[in-house]
């Protein structure tokens, strides 16, 4: 599979989709072989390719910076850890695994309440999940929760006063992954059949599944 092919709307169609529960890449992987990129196309590649393979080590490195930004801020942390949760929505794995587990607590102390959390069955096509079919988190859209999150994390970093350091923090991240991603030689796994197959099992319309 060439890189060089997936497009922006591909690349966060599949992170949409991926298993959120994969752990991150081991450190001295992180952390080792870095080149410059010869071209354009191939720097455009390796971005994608990096993006994808590490995300779960970008999600965390970003996270920590954010932290370390509002160590002192009590609120600015929560609003963080917030944040984080309303980013995670936006992975079906994840929506579907929090709504699960919330509404099986719930059913052992109200069976009817928990009633009303039950997923709502999403379209199929062809036997598989249409791409672009609805998600619930405890039978409400999921876009619900997401700003509802995003907006009280908002809201609390206002109130920290931390605002400011907030968004330093996450410009930093955004560009520290950029930096890593850009310069970072792909791992030999990333250009595996094994690794290409698990991208192509969460690219949307792929033909070939």
């Amino acid at each position: 599979m060439d890189w060089g092919n997936v497009t922006a709307e591909d690349l966060i169609g599949a992170l949409k989709e991926v298993d959120w529960t994969s752990p991150p890449r081991p450190l001295n992987e992180f952390f080792s072989r870095f080149t410059i990129p010869r071209s354009y196309s191939k720097w455009s590649s390796r971005l994608k390719c990096n993006a994808y393979y590490y995300r779960t080590n970008y999600f965390i490195l970003i996270l920590l910076i954010l932290g370390v930004a509002c160590i002192l801020r009590p609120l600015a942390i929560l609003a963080t850890a917030l944040s984080a949760l309303s980013i995670a929505f936006l992975n079906d794995s994840f929506a579907a695994t929090f709504s699960e587990r919330v509404t099986r607590t719930v059913r052992k102390f109200s069976p009817h309440l928990a009633a009303k959390m039950r997923p709502r069955h999403m379209p199929v096509i062809r036997g598989r999940p249409s791409a672009k079919k609805s998600v619930y988190i405890l039978g409400q859209p999921r876009l619900l929760f997401v700003l509802l999150f995003s907006a009280v994390s908002f809201v609390l970093w206002y109130a920290s006063g931390s605002l400011l350091y907030i968004s330093w923090a996450l410009i930093s991240g955004l560009l520290a992954t950029v930096l890593h991603a850009s310069f970072k030689t792909p791992n030999l796994k990333a250009r595996l059949n094994t690794f290409r197959e698990e991208f192509r099992a969460v690219w949307r319309n792929y033909s070939d599944l």
